[in-house]
C-alpha cells in the first residue's frame, strides 16, 4: 500500500527485489491496533473532526483510499484515528492524524480519482524509459554500415535468419494493462504474506486456475448471447501461458518445494493453483508477449479482452482469493 506500485514489483523476478519491495510497504502500516504514542481519552469539550463509524478518504503515501473510522482518541493533545482502509486486509489498519484525512465528498472523490491517474501516467512513463535501450545499444550494425559506406568498406555480413530475428523483436512491449487498485492491492498482500510472514497459498485451490478461465467464458458467453471463439482462444493461450511460466516466472523460492510437492509429471499447474498466482502471470504478459508478432488490431482486441477479464476478477475478488496464507507446514492439502 502507499506509494508502492504492485504491478512493477509484487510479482518474482528476483527474490531479493521482491522482499525489499514488501518490506518497503509493510514499514507504513503498524497493524497492532494500538497507537505507538501512548493512550489518552477523548476530550468532550473539543469534539473530534471525524465521528466513529464515518467512512472518509484517506491519504496513504501519494494517493487518497476509501476508509472507515473505527476509533477516535485524544493523544498528546491532538484526535488520532483508527481507520480500516475498505477493501483491504486488516493488517493495514492503522492510526492516523487528522491532516491525513478527508470527508467523503465528491469533490475530494475526484481528487482521489485524479491522484489515481497521475499515478497510472507516472507508471507508464517509469515502464516506458526503463524500457528503452540506450542509443548506443540501439542497433549497431546500421550505425556500422553507415560509417564503413562512407569510409568504402563492406559491412560485415550477417546471417540473414538473425537479422530477421531482430527487425522483428520489439524493443519495448506494446501491451500496456491498468490493473484496478483493489488487484494492486491484492498484489501487494500477496508480497507480504510470502516474503515477510513466511506463508504460502494453501493448495490445491479452489476455484483453481482452469475454474476461473471456465466461469468468464460462461460470463461471456451470457454477455454476448454466445461463444465468442476469440475469447475461446485466448483463455487457451492464457492457460498454456500460466502452466509453461509459473515454475520459472511466477514463484518466490519459498514456494518452489511447495511445487515440486503438488506438480507431478502428469499434473497441470492450472488445476493445483488459483488466483493469486493468476494474476501474478498478468504482470509478466506486457514481457512475454513482447516477443510475439502480432497486427496492430489483434494487439488492440487483446488488451481489451485482457483488461475485461481484470475487472472480472476484481468483481469476483472475495470469491476467487484468500483472504490469509497459511503456514509453510499446512500450506498443502492431501490431494
Amino acid at each position: 500500500m502507499g506509494s508502492s506500485n504492485p504491478s512493477d514489483g509484487a510479482v518474482p523476478k528476483e527474490e531479493e527485489e521482491d522482499e525489499e519491495m514488501a518490506n518497503g510497504d509493510a514499514a507504513e502500516a503498524e497493524a497492532d491496533g494500538s497507537p505507538s504514542d501512548g493512550s489518552g481519552s477523548p476530550d468532550s469539550s473539543t469534539p473530534p473532526p471525524f465521528s466513529e463509524g464515518e467512512k472518509v478518504l484517506a491519504f496513504h503515501g501519494p494517493l487518497i483510499y476509501e476508509a472507515k473510522i473505527q476509533k477516535a482518541e485524544v493523544l498528546e493533545g491532538k484526535w488520532k484515528f483508527f481507520v480500516h482502509y475498505l477493501g483491504w486486509n486488516k493488517n493495514w489498519d492503522e492510526w492516523v492524524a487528522v491532516d491525513r484525512l478527508l470527508k467523503h465528498t465528491k469533490e475530494n472523490v475526484a481528487k482521489q480519482e485524479e491522484l489515481a491517474k497521475e499515478s497510472q501516467l507516472q507508471e507508464k512513463s517509469k515502464s516506458r524509459s526503463s524500457q528503452k535501450p540506450s542509443k548506443t545499444d540501439v542497433k549497431p550494425e546500421k550505425e556500422d554500415a553507415k560509417n564503413q559506406g562512407s569510409k568504402g568498406k563492406k559491412r560485415k555480413s550477417v546471417p540473414p535468419s538473425e537479422e530477421k530475428e531482430k527487425e522483428k523483436k520489439p524493443q519495448e512491449s506494446p501491451l500496456m494493462l491498468q490493473f484496478p487498485l483493489t488487484l494492486k492491492k491484492q498484489l501487494v498482500d500477496d508480497a507480504e504474506f510470502v516474503t515477510q510472514l513466511g506463508k504460502l497459498v494453501k493448495l490445491p485451490r479452489s476455484p483453481n486456475v482452469d475454474d476461473i478461465l471456465k466461469k468468464y467464458l460462461e460470463h461471456r458467453t451470457k454477455k454476448d448471447g454466445m461463444i465468442n471463439e476469440s475469447v475461446s482462444e485466448i483463455l487457451k493461450g492464457l492457460r498454456c501461458y500460466f502452466d509453461k511460466a509459473l515454475p520459472v516466472l511466477l514463484l518466490y523460492n519459498k514456494e518452489k518445494a511447495q511445487y515440486n510437492d503438488m506438480v507431478k509429471e502428469d499434473v497441470s499447474p492450472s488445476t493445483i493453483y488459483g488466483a493469486e498466482h493468476l494474476l501474478r502471470l498478468f504482470i509478466k504478459l506486457p514481457e512475454l508477449l513482447s516477443h510475439v508478432s502480432m497486427e496492430e488490431e489483434a494487439l488492440t482486441k487483446l488488451q481489451q479482452r485482457l483488461l475485461d477479464f481484470l475487472k472480472f476478477m476484481q468483481k469476483n475478488q472475495s470469491l476467487f482469493f484468500l483472504s490469509s496464507y497459511d503456514t509453510l507446514k499446512g500450506a498443502v492439502k492431501s490431494l
